[in-house]
């Protein structure tokens, strides 16, 4: 749809203490690697599997499995900054290249251009900023895949959305009392 507008700058301040996305990246690459942790993880082929880890400097991380075919959907981390590697197999992820307002909307249109997409193998990983929304799939219709990610601040809230070309819409926002 020509002439919807670009997502405005995000009102709200970044994090601050604790690790940076680059200290977090660098976690996530290392812990990808070690081999015995990796293979420590059950995989499920009905669903995604997860253990959670001690990560730096009071961050939060995770070692999850992905099952063929399964995904995130499109979703933010509530203002946290973070990082994820691969650590088996393949992701892709399919970012925004703008940070979004977190508040006060509930469709965006999505300019020409915003979409950006990564493919990570063998302990490639990504870091991210507060803003960021992205989805996170396995794309392969036969082989699980394993990640690890770190957050921080721990997450205070996930907000999700459904994607229909340009249109962003907000769906659910979740806590973590939610996630059981």
């Amino acid at each position: 749809m020509p002439g919807l507008p670009t997502p405005a700058r995000p009102r709200t301040a970044p994090p601050t203490g604790g690790p940076s996305a680059s200290e977090l990246l660098d976690f996530v690459r290392h812990t990808a690697a070690d081999t015995p942790l990796v293979a420590s993880l059950p995989l499920d082929p009905g669903g995604r599997t997860w253990l959670r880890l001690d990560g730096p400097d009071g961050s939060e991380a995770w070692l999850i499995g992905w099952p063929p075919g399964t995904g995130t959907g499109w979703h933010d981390h509530g203002g946290s900054r973070g990082a994820f590697a691969a650590a088996a197999g393949t992701l892709t992820e399919d970012s925004l290249t703008v940070p979004l307002p977190t508040e006060g909307w509930t469709v965006l249109g999505l300019a020409d251009g915003v979409d950006r997409t990564h493919t990570l193998t063998d302990g490639r990983g990504r870091a991210f900023g507060p803003h960021h929304v992205h989805q996170v799939r396995n794309a392969s219709p036969a082989t699980h895949a394993i990640s690890v990610h770190a957050y921080h601040p721990p997450l205070p809230l996930m907000r999700r959305y459904s994607r229909t070309g340009p249109l962003l819409r907000l769906e659910a926002v979740e806590r973590p009392e939610d996630w059981g």
